[in-house]
């Protein structure tokens, strides 16, 4: 899977309605309501580089009350779970 995470600008009154809408477009795996420079961020999972084209630009992008969209496409993901489960292979709890 490859992600990509959404920077999501929304009219104020209606951000816990476009919140919901794009949680519930294919694709999306999260949906954040924040406080600071943006009013959501959406995590974005997909098999290949253009389904982020139907995801994003065709679904989320057309949510009503969505305002302005900021993408980055994410290289790598690093997690602390990750690592602490590589090195627990073969042990049993």
């Amino acid at each position: 899977m490859i992600s990509a995470i959404v920077l999501i600008h929304a009219e104020s009154a209606k951000i816990p309605q476009v919140a919901q809408s794009i949680a519930e477009i294919p694709g999306i795996e999260k949906v954040y309501s924040t406080a600071g420079a943006v009013d959501l961020i959406a995590v974005v999972q997909v098999e290949r580089h253009e389904d982020f084209a139907d995801v994003i630009a065709d679904r989320l992008n057309k949510v009503q009350g969505v305002t302005d969209t900021e993408t980055h496409i994410a290289f790598r993901t690093y997690s602390a779970d990750d690592e602490a489960q590589a090195f627990a292979i073969g042990l049993d709890s």
